[in-house]
């Protein structure tokens, strides 16, 4: 029998609480009524909405466009011959500055040709370090005489002298050398030439001549400042237009010795000798550095058995990975040899590299091998490879053997004794590979790669002493040569003469209103990089390389404000050569509204008339009118040349006539907005509406009009719509910040912009909240953006009309709602914010948290917002970032703890710097002033490159967060352990804002917060070298100059002077210390 048992109903609630209460406990959330979220945004959203339509007028000047739109004319843009057009005239500029420097290159050759060397030439000329010097009893001193200098706005307002040229010298070049003193009298002949050049294309800046001696002729003279150090180690030679048009396209691999013979002083002096070397190259060569010892290894293992190119990126890692390197072993340089010969003929073979130029760089203290066997198997008969070497240190023993080589193969031999001789040795190469196109008399014109550079001419000195901008520059330049007969076989380069072009003037040819508000126009090089766009596909980069004309589309993010938002956007892309040079020219215009252009009619005395009220202005960066060419033109605005133009009153202003025409219309179109903005000023309540500050509007013609409704010494932003502010005005580079959101917004429709708190003004928290909204026009079923209108407001009004917004009366009738109630934000159960589409923080509480990512605040509720796709993430990534190497070193705590350990490291490192100082200058004829000005180049050099915390390129990704607009509201719970946390968010209509409303009492700070920080891409060891040994699609130059039968092959250099100096002695002592 089987018993059973029965529970009762006592003891079956017994063990439902004793569940119950085993469950682990929640605490129920503060449940938030969604009717009274929505309604508090109805009522924000309205209040705000009635603010800005009728401060901005942005209804007014919508009736306006409505009313003159049967007037308009939308046409399409077609982006092919515009391309086409712009690229004519940017040839036709460019041209006029290649002729300027013919007639200069014709001009020095001629000189040369009529001057005799006289070696006790005795000569003064201006010495731009020297001008304007006088002595203790006020007399000017020597190459230092009067010399005129006045502001030029040509010139970047800089003191200038406009009639003349004056001369630069390095400091360690001697100013009265024979060479020198011959070069400089001889180049007297270009003056006239600077001068005449300048008057007929006023548009040119730094005209100049680079000397194969080191001098450097400048015009328009100006007043050369040292360095801190009282050095100028701006040396002409070794500038990038220099080398280009000194030499065609080469391939170089450079050998160093790193055997144990090689420690101490000659490691160093190799070492700099590779990376003067490395400083010679640019984008059009390729190199590859090979360390040899008992064995053969690549400096890269990377780049083993290939080329790499020349470009700035590659060239500045060699020179971190030469750094490196350390002497040991025994050297034998036959299988560095072979294998670089091997590399060169692979590559000539296969139609990569250079195809022009061949070299070996042999880096050595000595050679004892029998490598004559090499040079037969891979070089002769044709020795269509060079070699040149570079003995290191003052042993002569080897001197014969090292010289052999270089003379056997078509190369040139030096002897580099210390660090100041690196310089002068190192530019013997260029000088015997120019030979061949010197011989052909071969004027080839060079474009460079694009540089930044300052305003002022081819200087940091010069740059750093005057504070002056970077700009893009490109420089045409041609080699200027000996056309004597009797030193024809030695092919004797005289110099180089150049022009720079700041890639902004040529920009200007392709003007921003014809590219529309996300339009731009870009170049390319035949290298293939991109002046002014990171991110284009290769598809683009190809055809452009080639030099084809055509278009294609493609769909892009755009970053905007400082990388913090971004735009989706269906770009075309148009592109075509720019014939005469290496360069290609893309125009991009954005789909929609971007592919339109707008014409408008009105009579000149209406606009006119409009364009007179005070409270217009212009792009000033655009070109209406053009005013840098006559200098009595230079001094106007855009807007007074424009009304003059316009009055008759300059007849020989040229200027853009259908610009100029779109302005008019503008003008007379938005005219009645001054006396709108008016009215309201001088009625506005300063109770009900104090915090509106400005408004303002501008329109795709560059106009742009404003209104201050508080007085100017009140204004929260005082850099707003100034050129201080750039993203808030029209430049050549782009619209208005507050312009271009707008347009990408519905119009009639605002965005809310706040100052981040990185950027606002004095670094303190925002103040001001910028308010737009686009102005559209239709005409025949294409809509174009007209313009764009809005105000600034104070933070504390929007302040002020939210937390009265989003509260309910104590009386509230509470019956329907589910949820607490009556309700208000400023009660502690709840947080509330006030974001804007991209997550950005506009009202909180806590005032700290105003301007900063809704995620860093709160990444629990950020969190679900993404998981249920109200905010998307969007991976951005710059392919230009600099990124942070720190440099290890020694601990500086140590010092710290003993100051007798610091005084006694103190003293070390004074007596083995000085004894290394010795040891490169030999004392017995160190007063002589050529060896004083070496002194100081070398212990500037050395000062300036410690070694601290560097930056290089690098690839970077961060988040940006987008909100999604088809979600107008959400709710959700979250769950944080032992509690629930409710959140609602309800979108604000007309806007780019969203209310979100969440329970303060939950602690949900477990939760991750989700950050926008910045992280460098690393690639793992395969894909980096497979990125790095890459041969990137490039054009080759169209001319090569490699050899010539005349040329003379026997004039290979010889054995420099030695003297034996006793501070060899102290040799030991210095590497001791070291």
């Amino acid at each position: 029998m089987v018993g059973t048992w029965r529970m009762g109903p006592w003891a079956v609630l017994w063990m439902m609480l004793s569940f119950f209460f085993l469950l682990p406990s929640v605490r129920a959330q503060t449940k938030i009524p969604l009717e009274t979220v929505k309604s508090w945004a109805d009522a924000f959203g309205g209040e705000l909405y009635s603010i800005v339509t009728k401060y901005s007028g942005s209804l007014l000047l919508q009736k306006k466009y409505k009313d003159v739109e049967p007037t308009l004319k939308i046409k399409e843009v077609d982006g092919l011959e515009l391309v086409k057009k712009f690229s004519e005239q940017m040839e036709s500029m460019l041209r006029r500055k290649v002729e300027a420097v013919e007639r200069l290159v014709e001009a020095a050759e001629d000189a040369d040709l009529n001057h005799e060397y006289n070696s006790s030439l005795e000569f003064d000329y201006y010495n731009s370090l020297l001008i304007n010097e006088k002595d203790e009893n006020d007399n000017y001193v020597e190459l230092g005489d009067e010399f005129i200098l006045e502001p030029n706005e040509h010139f970047s307002n800089l003191m200038v002298n406009t009639t003349y040229s004056d001369i630069q010298l390095p400091t360690n070049v001697y100013n009265k050398d024979p060479d020198i003193l011959n070069g400089v009298y001889m180049s007297e002949a270009l003056n006239p030439i600077f001068v005449d050049n300048f008057e007929r294309d006023p548009t040119l800046t730094w005209q100049y001549f680079g000397s194969s001696t080191g001098f450097f002729r400048l015009y328009p003279g100006i007043k050369w400042l040292p360095d801190e150090n009282g050095v100028v180690s701006f040396d002409c030679r070794n500038r990038g237009w220099y080398i280009q048009a000194a030499t065609s396209p080469k391939d170089i691999v450079i050998i160093v010795d790193v055997s144990g013979s090689m420690k101490g002083l000659r490691m160093t002096i190799a070492k700099h000798t590779i990376a003067t070397i490395l400083d010679t190259l640019g984008e059009n060569d390729f190199v590859n550095i090979i360390a040899y010892n008992d064995y053969v290894h690549f400096v890269e293992p990377c780049f083993k058995g290939i080329l790499v190119q020349a470009d700035r990126d590659n060239r500045e890692h060699f020179k971190q990975l030469v750094d490196e390197l350390q002497a040991k072993g025994v050297g034998t340089v036959n299988k560095a040899l072979t294998e670089s010969f091997k590399i060169l003929r692979e590559f000539r073979d296969a139609g990569q590299g250079g195809l022009c130029n061949q070299a070996i760089m042999l880096i050595t203290d000595g050679a004892v091998e029998d490598y004559e066997a090499v040079f037969e198997k891979y070089n002769w008969p044709d020795r269509k490879v060079r070699v040149f070497t570079y003995l290191i240190g003052r042993e002569v023993t080897f001197a014969p053997n090292v010289k052999w080589i270089a003379c056997n193969n078509k190369g040139y031999y030096t002897q580099i004794s210390t660090l100041a001789d690196v310089q002068e040795n190192v530019m013997e190469y260029l000088h015997v590979l120019s030979r061949p196109m010197v011989i052909n008399h071969d004027h080839d014109i060079i474009w460079t790669e694009a540089y930044m550079d300052s305003a002022l001419p081819q200087s940091e000195e010069l740059f750093a002493s005057q504070a002056q901008s970077l700009l893009l520059m490109t420089t045409v330049a041609m080699p200027v040569f000996s056309k004597k007969n009797e030193t024809r076989s030695h092919g004797i380069l005289l110099g180089v003469v150049g022009s720079d072009v700041p890639l902004r003037e040529l920009l200007k040819l392709a003007p921003r209103y014809k590219l529309g508000v996300h339009g731009y126009a870009f170049l390319n090089t035949n290298n293939g990089y991109i002046l002014s766009h990171p991110d284009l596909r290769p598809l683009l980069r190809t055809a452009m390389i080639n030099g084809e004309t055509g278009y294609l589309s493609m769909d892009v993010k755009v970053p905007m404000d400082k990388g913090k938002r971004v735009l989706f956007l269906t770009n075309d892309y148009f592109f075509t050569d720019i014939s005469g040079t290496p360069f290609s020219l893309g125009v991009v215009l954005s789909r929609g509204h971007g592919e339109y252009i707008m014409l408008g009619n009105t009579s000149v005395e209406e606009g006119l008339h409009d364009l007179l009220q005070p409270d217009l202005f212009l792009a000033n960066e655009w070109i209406y009118c053009i005013t840098d060419i006559d200098p009595d033109h230079r001094k106007l605005s855009q807007l007074e040349a424009v009304i003059r133009f316009l009055t008759g009153e300059e007849p020989d202003l040229e200027c853009d006539e259908e610009l100029v025409q779109e302005l008019l219309f503008d003008a007379v179109v938005t005219a009645p907005m001054e006396a709108y903005w008016t009215t309201l000023a001088l009625n506005m309540s300063m109770e009900t509406e104090a915090g509106v500050e400005m408004a303002f509007l501008g329109t795709r013609a560059g106009l742009m009009r404003n209104v201050l409704y508080v007085g100017s010494e009140k204004i929260s932003n005082r850099i707003f719509l100034t050129q201080k502010d750039k993203e808030s005005i029209f430049t050549m580079d782009h619209f208005p910040l507050w312009y271009r959101r707008a347009a990408e917004h519905p119009p009639g429709s605002f965005i809310y912009s706040i100052v981040s708190e990185d950027d606002s003004e004095g670094g303190g928290l925002p103040k001001v909240v910028t308010v737009s909204t686009a102005v559209a026009v239709s005409v025949d079923g294409k809509m174009g953006i007209a313009a764009a209108v809005g105000v600034q407001i104070k933070l504390e009004l929007l302040q002020h009309k939210f937390w009265m917004a989003t509260q309910q009366p104590n009386d509230s009738d509470c019956s329907a709602l589910d949820g607490a109630c009556p309700l208000s934000c400023q009660d502690d159960i709840l947080n509330c914010f006030l974001i804007d589409n991209n997550g950005f923080i506009l009202i909180s509480k806590r005032p700290s948290e105003i301007g900063k990512f809704f995620g860093a605040v709160d990444g629990s509720v950020m969190t679900q917002l993404i998981n249920m796709g109200m905010f998307r993430r969007v991976t951005m990534h710059d392919y230009q970032a600099m990124c942070k190497v720190p440099y290890h070193h020694h601990s500086g705590a140590r010092p710290l703890l003993s100051p007798i350990y610091a005084f006694l490291a103190t003293v070390k490192w004074l007596i083995s710097d000085f004894l290394i100082f010795l040891l490169e200058f030999n004392v017995s004829s160190f007063w002589h002033s050529d060896n004083l000005a070496d002194a100081k180049a070398v212990f500037h050099h050395s000062h300036k490159h410690k070694k601290h915390d560097t930056l290089q390129p690098c690839d970077t990704e961060y988040p940006v967060f987008v909100y999604e607009p088809a979600i107008k509201e959400t709710n959700g719970l979250i769950e944080c352990g032992d509690c629930q946390k409710m959140f609602v968010v309800q979108q604000i209509a007309s806007s780019n804002l969203l209310l979100l409303i969440t329970d303060a009492t939950c602690d949900c700070s477990f939760f991750p917060p989700v950050l926008l920080d910045v992280k460098e891409v690393k690639y793992n060891t395969s894909v980096k070298c497979e990125r790095m040994r890459s041969q990137k699609l490039r054009r080759r130059p169209d001319t090569c100059h490699a050899f010539h039968p005349e040329e003379n092959a026997q004039d290979c250099g010889g054995t420099a002077e030695v003297s034996i100096s006793p501070t060899l002695l102290l040799l030991p002592l210095a590497l001791l210390l070291q």
